[in-house]
């Protein structure tokens, strides 16, 4: 009876934490929250035609195969690491991007991340749903991190564009970095023709929160030295 509230509840808990740990880690000027809300409906948002583009594969005739490389490749980096990436960043761009509240390289990450946990909220409550408890835990600290993890990258890049000359190399480079950490994530958790691959997509998960750190301290050390 007290199942689903729990499993919504720890569904929705991870992104939730990580979004406040986002925005109180921005020290020098707190976004608005509307616009911060905004972006997370958004990321909701964005998980639609993400699943649209996700099943062309299948009208394509594309069957994923776990035992073949090649087929794991694409499917891992085309079909779901570039799909979700380009339509979180999409919706960046679209609303967060052109906003006058966007006025440091920081807020690049700030806004990014919403995006992300909002896509990573919807996903893991399909997840959730299905699988329990158990499944809500693992993916405690590794779907959802991740997504954050992809969207503090991508708003790096995008924080630089932002506020940098060569504006459509920053924003691409954004956009491919996410595309590339997501699909190696995905890529050792999908093939499996040898036995504990996955570890390999805990260790690009690792990778990609010391380089989530390190950008964000970069963007902050560039904000001290602006005032």
């Amino acid at each position: 009876m007290f199942q689903v509230p729990i499993l919504i509840a720890l569904s929705v808990a991870p992104g939730l934490a990580i979004g406040i740990f986002i925005y109180w880690r921005d020290k020098f000027e707190k976004e608005p929250i509307l616009i911060m809300a905004t972006c997370f409906i958004l990321g909701m948002i964005s998980i639609l035609p993400a699943i649209y583009f996700e099943n062309l594969p299948d009208t394509l005739g594309f069957n994923e195969n776990p035992y073949s490389i090649s087929n794991t490749l694409i499917s891992s980096y085309l079909f779901t690491g570039f799909v979700e990436e380009f339509c979180k960043f999409f919706f960046l761009l679209l609303f967060a991007y052109p906003r006058k509240a966007f006025s440091e390289p920081y807020d690049g990450i700030t806004y990014a991340v919403m995006v992300s946990l909002g896509f990573a909220t919807i996903e893991n409550l399909h997840y959730v749903l299905k699988g329990g408890i158990d499944v809500a835990l693992l993916r405690m600290f590794t779907a959802v991190p991740a997504h954050a993890t992809f969207g503090v990258l991508m708003g790096y890049f995008t924080g630089l564009a932002k506020f940098r000359n060569h504006k459509k190399s920053y924003l691409l480079l954004g956009l491919l970095v996410a595309t590339l950490f997501h699909g190696t994530y995905d890529f050792f958790l999908l093939l499996q023709i040898i036995p504990g691959l996955y570890l390999g997509a805990i260790i690009s998960l690792v990778a990609g929160i010391l380089f989530s750190i390190k950008a964000i301290q970069i963007h902050s050390r560039i904000h001290r030295m602006s005032i």
